[in-house]
């Protein structure tokens, strides 16, 4: 069995005449918190679009979990064992926070529509155990006793929690986060930040994260690619990504790429 999650070699994904990734070469070590960042436009959401299935690559092969999955459809590779999170949340906003939870775990659900409508003995069991997960995925996230709220009523970063409890009712394997703390004051940012982490740690979920925040970067990932006009340009530790003058150059401009040449400070918290 591979060390590595998810592989992707040679990525590239075309619209037209523009290239929006270009020749990735990207791995996610199984039980890793692995951040993308770079400018916007840089490809990052569409390189998440690539591994979920709503774009198809123009060319490479992405392999998860020792299949490949270029090419399959986003209800397949959601089955498989990827689950994720938008830029804006993207919930039903006029159903409960439990239904919405509930919604998520469509995929594994094994009783048909029609025994829905008759309500046989085998749905009813079953949906009393999705009921009974979607409980509990509800206080795993902080939002205990919020079940019979509608969804648009709730507070943002509440919203934030609900929408990666949806994700989480799909028992995915590897969960990306698409800027989960966009948005957020201070105070919610950190209190993500730590959930975050105890995603990983408590339910051994491996995390690919898109964040702008490089102080939430810089203090959760394991491993870092930078991306800028669709091309990797840098790939390291923290601290590598925090001092490569290329990363500086491409947030920051050349100004500040040489002040970091030259030893002095560069403020990449932007």
């Amino acid at each position: 069995m591979s060390d590595n999650i998810l592989q992707a070699t040679n990525v590239t994904k075309q619209f037209g005449g523009l290239t929006a990734v270009n020749a990735l070469d990207f791995v996610i070590p199984t039980g890793s918190i692995v951040s993308i960042i770079g400018p916007n436009g840089a490809g990052k959401t569409t390189f998440f679009n690539c591994i979920t299935g709503f774009y198809a690559a123009t060319e490479g092969t992405i392999i998860f979990d020792s299949r490949v999955i270029n090419g399959k459809s986003t209800d397949i590779i959601t089955r498989m064992g990827i689950s994720r999170t938008y830029q804006n949340i993207r919930l039903f906003s006029n159903m409960t926070a439990i239904e919405n939870i509930m919604v998520g775990q469509h995929p594994h659900l094994k009783t048909s529509w029609v025994e829905a409508i008759f309500s046989t003995p085998r749905f009813r069991s079953e949906e009393k155990k999705a009921l009974a997960e979607a409980r509990r995925l509800l206080n795993f996230v902080g939002l205990k006793g919020m079940g019979d709220q509608l969804a648009c009523n709730l507070p943002y970063g509440a919203q934030r929690r609900l929408e990666i409890a949806r994700a989480l009712a799909n028992q995915p394997k590897l969960l990306l986060l698409d800027e989960p703390t966009a948005g957020m004051n201070p105070n919610e940012t950190a209190e993500m930040t730590r959930f975050i982490r105890n995603l990983r740690d408590e339910l051994g979920v491996t995390i690919l994260l898109i964040e702008h925040d490089m102080r939430v970067v810089m203090k959760i990932s394991e491993q870092i690619t930078v991306l800028d006009y669709g091309t990797k340009i840098a790939e390291g530790k923290p601290i590598e990504i925090q001092n490569n003058p290329r990363v500086i150059e491409a947030y920051l401009g050349r100004g500040a790429a040489g002040a970091a040449k030259n030893g002095q400070e560069a403020d990449t918290s932007a």
